[in-house]
């Protein structure tokens, strides 16, 4: 039954909510024994999911050393002033250069603790027509979805308090000086690009990632499916 309920899946993503209801009704009677989703149960189950996933990854990533040792999303010095790194490295400046990317990357774990309300309204505005492409999906389709909805009107969001999550654990003032330090040296070119822009888009980008695997585990391992409802939605989206 759940191979046709799936072939059935398949057909729905362009469909009304009625519609969907009405298929799945007669899917349901067809069976004769298992309650088909309605639409309701679909939506609400991919928002917890969503909201599961982003709760467990903003958690992960706003503690310490969420980002700073996590090889996958930790943030490097600005790859494109490479050349500053290499040069203050040359001049015996390593330490400092190690301490300003920890403290950039105790920037995004201090932000990420703010990212979670963000998320979450955002997943609130998804449609039913939007949670059924999604269930239909492959592992990362509700990441996918959210990133791709969202990461305009969260960016705008996100930079001041970026921001201020750099300002309150010094990584601002410690690039300051380490690029005031290399442009006083004689010969180079002075540079002075966007450490925030440059940050907020890394933890951006690390936080979309942490949902991902959390999406992930939720599709395809039954015990991450810590409700009811999850495991109904998930256990037919086979």
């Amino acid at each position: 039954m759940k191979r046709s309920f799936w072939a059935i899946l398949l057909t729905l993503g362009a469909c009304t909510s009625a519609q969907i209801n009405q298929t799945l009704n007669q899917v349901s009677k067809a069976a004769g024994t298992e309650k088909a989703l309605t639409t309701a149960e679909v939506g609400d189950g991919l928002k917890e999911a969503l909201t599961s996933g982003i709760a467990k990854g903003a958690d992960q990533l706003s503690a310490t050393d969420g980002y700073f040792k996590n090889p996958e999303i930790k943030i490097p010095f600005p790859p494109d002033i490479k050349k500053v790194e290499d040069k203050l490295r040359q001049i015996g400046m390593d330490k400092q250069v190690d301490n300003f990317i920890m403290t950039l990357n105790r920037g995004a774990e201090d932000a990420a603790k703010e990212a979670k309300p963000i998320f979450v309204n955002a997943i609130k505005q998804m449609t039913i027509e939007d949670a059924w492409g999604i269930l239909n999906g492959d592992v990362n389709a509700a990441t996918s979805y959210l990133e791709r909805t969202t990461s305009p009107q969260l960016k705008e969001k996100f930079k001041p308090v970026i921001q201020n999550s750099l300002d309150k654990v010094g990584a601002a003032k410690y690039y300051t000086d380490l690029v005031n330090t290399y442009n006083k040296i004689p010969f180079v070119e002075k540079v002075n690009p966007d450490l925030n822009d440059y940050a907020t888009n890394l933890a951006m980008k690390g936080l979309f990632l942490q949902i991902a695997k959390e999406e992930k585990k939720i599709r395809q391992d039954p015990a991450a499916r810590t409700t009811d409802l999850l495991v109904k939605v998930f256990s037919q989206a086979k």
